[in-house]
């Protein structure tokens, strides 16, 4: 377990998950947010992109009251991450993460609202994060409303940074920096 928090849990993704994310990601309803309604997964592509990967990401399963409703991941920015979203290199400890609710029943209920809070928490606290930085799609306003919600904020527009369903899509980079007691 990464960590809990009342009726929140972030555990490490493991191998018995791969049914699930292949069902939540051949579902066109979370795919219009995340990869694209034309490009479903399935058991296989799960494995590939999942479990096949020698990274420095740290992939997750969300946990809410007892059920399994999504995936989250977090990771140290490297260089070439610095370079992609056109920050500058400094000394301070930046992480990247991206998540998604595939249990459509959970969307606007303040649940992700609750996960965005807790991983950053945990970021700040056990991983001494100093900033956490995200690049939702422009379009994807739920989203970037709960990020908002979390302390995120607007650094950047980043013009035709993902690539979904056929076309390259605006994202914004939004950045959460970590609070300092004065």
């Amino acid at each position: 377990m990464i960590f809990q928090q009342e009726d929140l849990v972030l555990r490490e993704l493991m191998k018995g998950d791969a049914a699930l994310l292949a069902i939540w990601l051949s579902n066109p309803t979370v795919l219009e947010f995340y990869e694209g309604r034309d490009n479903p997964f399935d058991l296989a592509k799960v494995r590939q992109k999942f479990f096949n990967q020698n990274d420095s990401e740290t992939r997750c399963i969300i946990e809410y009251k007892g059920k399994e409703i999504g995936y989250l991941q977090f990771y140290k920015l490297d260089q070439e991450a610095f370079s992609e979203y056109g920050l500058k290199a400094s000394n301070e400890r930046v992480f990247g993460m991206d998540q998604f609710i595939g249990e459509v029943d959970c969307w606007n209920r303040g649940v992700g609202t609750k996960v965005v809070s807790a991983t950053v928490q945990y970021l700040v606290e056990q991983k001494q994060a100093d900033k956490i930085v995200m690049d939702p799609q422009v379009v994807n306003e739920r989203a970037i409303a709960c990020y908002e919600k979390c302390g995120f904020l607007k650094v950047k527009v980043l013009p035709q940074k993902e690539l979904h369903e056929g076309e390259l899509r605006d994202c914004w980079l939004i950045e959460y920096t970590k609070k300092v007691n004065r």
